[in-house]
């Protein structure tokens, strides 16, 4: 019997997170030839948004990217197919009257808005360190172009150089 050429550089299955079942992305790391939970929250939204983020990453470094995600199924863990769960995401047209209540634009609107407010701290801090505290409104609309055009990485790098800058030399 003829040995499967793919096998041996297919990673394993990957095993249910460790915990009670929630929403977890499942990384396979080839150097260490193991699975490790990249990403975990009750909600499904924050999930998907992170594997897309982490394989934009990584396929950016030019690693492979294998990913397995699982969610609850009452008590027990279920895996679901990634790309399958981000193609129900796919966004619809807007309707004409937004419903008062759609929990998973809720939630997804909610963790768009912490990562707005989580940039915004980041650049403020920095401002902060290097020693500019009163910002007038110009500086405000300038805060508020760079939170909603650059990314969190880019924001904590310019933080550091701000933070760096403001130091006493001597």
């Amino acid at each position: 019997m003829a040995a499967d050429p793919d096998r041996s550089t297919r990673p394993p299955q990957s095993p249910p997170p460790p915990g009670t079942p929630r929403w977890a992305a499942m990384f396979y790391d080839p150097l260490s030839a193991s699975w490790r939970c990249a990403a975990e929250s009750p909600d499904r939204t924050p999930v998907l948004y992170a594997i897309g983020e982490m394989t934009q990453v990584k396929r950016a470094r030019g690693d492979e990217v294998t990913v397995a995600l699982w969610g609850p199924d009452g008590d027990e863990w279920q895996r679901f197919d990634p790309a399958a769960a981000n193609a129900l995401d796919a966004p619809a047209p807007e309707p004409a009257v937004p419903p008062a209540e759609d929990a998973v634009r809720t939630g997804h609107a909610r963790h768009t808005e912490r990562l707005d407010d989580r940039r915004h701290q980041v650049l403020m801090a920095g401002l902060s360190k290097a020693g500019l505290y009163d910002l007038g409104p110009d500086d405000e609309t300038a805060v508020r172009t760079l939170v909603d055009r650059v990314d969190e990485t880019t924001l904590r790098r310019v933080a550091h150089w701000m933070a760096v800058a403001g130091r006493p030399v001597g």
